[in-house]
């Protein structure tokens, strides 16, 4: 369970440190207006995104079992993260997370980095499309400018809600918004080795501040970016706190671990590695309990951030440390320009990200796939969607270990009647 820095450094020379630091700058530079908008997206403040990415990002790279693995705040969280805010406050988010990274440190210690084959791969893509739906809907009120107090969490209430608000609808809001879709996906395809994201955000919000268009930026609505991290500190723990948290806190390890691993799989096949599992896993809750001590969101590997690391040309964790650094720096020198980034903005950013994680592409596959598969994947979606993580997760995992027990044709008990 080695971490993976521990093994590149005897091997470590300046011709992959600048390999490593062109990626590292790409990465972050990618990686920013992400945090901020997940972290928005969640319910946070904007600056928890940007400390999950330091603080969570660095640890995921420094103890991690991938030698490319980018770590921070991902979409996958947001529905999770905005019901344990809803239900408990932020401090219990800040308690959940560190519980979930000690979660995180047990698994990893017992070696169960392996389990995750047990997770019926219907599920997991079930998951992360009805995840998709929950974030693409929930940016709509962003993207259309509607002027509603309080977004509700449902997703048929977030639906009506919308519709209720029709009349406030800003076509400035709107044209923002997809131009930002617009230039990220042509960016993306023209210079896929850049950070077009950035430049893509950029773009567009100082289109808006130009030509005066009434649009909400980052500022307007939460205030000033700090410039530099908190000090560490803790929210009151109780056992009554603990006992309410440990369903929240499960949820979050799960997730963290899955996407973790499913991540550094990704990040396998495009290099031809092998990550450790056990050693991503303690690394995963390492960044979790630390991202909580700095008042942090769950963090976890980010296959749309590593993939962009790997593309770069990064080839050691020194990458994923030189992503944190430089986000670090930006916090110190440009954090009044980043808050100038438009709403709207960031809205169609993570819509875009939104239809990035169902993955389009693999629809036709889901179809073509046995209906007991296609029945699991529909059913994770639609408890996904109007239920809760927690019960679809559930349901799908138990329901597919029932299914793949079936398929497999296990001979039927043999029961003896019991004395008397």
């Amino acid at each position: 369970m080695t971490p993976e820095l521990f093994s590149t450094l005897r091997i470590y020379d300046l011709k992959l440190f600048l390999a490593d630091l062109l990626a590292g700058i790409t990465v972050a530079m990618v990686a920013l207006p992400l945090s901020l908008a997940i972290a928005i997206a969640s319910g946070a403040d904007p600056a928890t995104g940007l400390v999950t990415a330091v603080v969570g990002g660095f640890l995921i790279s420094f103890l991690g079992g991938s030698r490319v693995q980018i770590g921070g705040p991902t979409g996958a969280f947001i529905v999770v993260v905005y019901g344990v805010i809803a239900a408990h406050g932020y401090d219990g988010l800040v308690i959940a997370t560190l519980m979930a990274g000690m979660i995180l440190l047990v698994a990893g210690y017992f070696r169960a980095g392996r389990l995750i084959s047990l997770v019926p791969e219907p599920v997991i893509d079930g998951f992360t499309i009805g995840i998709a739906v929950i974030i693409a809907t929930s940016q709509l009120k962003d993207l259309l400018g509607a002027d509603i107090a309080h977004m509700p969490a449902e997703f048929f209430a977030k639906i009506e809600a919308l519709w209720t608000a029709r009349g406030t609808f800003n076509g400035a809001a709107l044209g923002i918004g997809l131009a930002t879709i617009a230039l990220i996906t042509v960016l993306r395809r023209a210079f896929p080795r850049y950070p077009g994201l950035i430049v893509a955000m950029a773009v567009t919000s100082a289109l808006s501040l130009a030509l005066g268009l009434q649009v909400d930026t980052i500022i307007s609505r939460f205030g000033d970016l700090p410039r530099t991290l908190p000090m560490p500190h803790l929210p009151e723990v109780s056992f009554a706190r603990i006992r309410e948290l440990i369903p929240s806190a499960l949820v979050i390890a799960f997730l963290a671990g899955v996407e973790s691993l499913l991540s550094a799989m990704v990040a396998d096949r495009m290099t031809g590695g092998h990550h450790k599992p056990n050693a991503e896993l303690i690394a995963q809750g390492a960044a979790n309990i630390g991202s909580a001590l700095f008042g942090g969101l769950p963090a976890t590997g980010a296959i749309a951030r590593t993939a962009t690391n790997i593309r770069a040309g990064g080839r050691t964790p020194v990458a994923g440390m030189v992503h944190a650094a430089v986000i670090v720096l930006v916090m110190l020198v440009a954090a009044p320009i980043a808050g100038q980034m438009a709403m709207p903005a960031l809205a169609g950013l993570l819509i875009l990200t939104a239809w990035n994680m169902s993955e389009p592409h693999k629809w036709k596959h889901h179809w073509a796939q046995s209906p007991s598969d296609r029945f699991l994947l529909i059913l994770t979606l639609v408890l996904t969607v109007i239920a809760d993580l927690t019960v679809a997760i559930g349901v799908g995992v138990a329901l597919g270990l029932a299914l793949r027990a079936r398929k497999k044709g296990l001979p039927d008990a043999d029961w003896s009647e019991r004395s008397r």
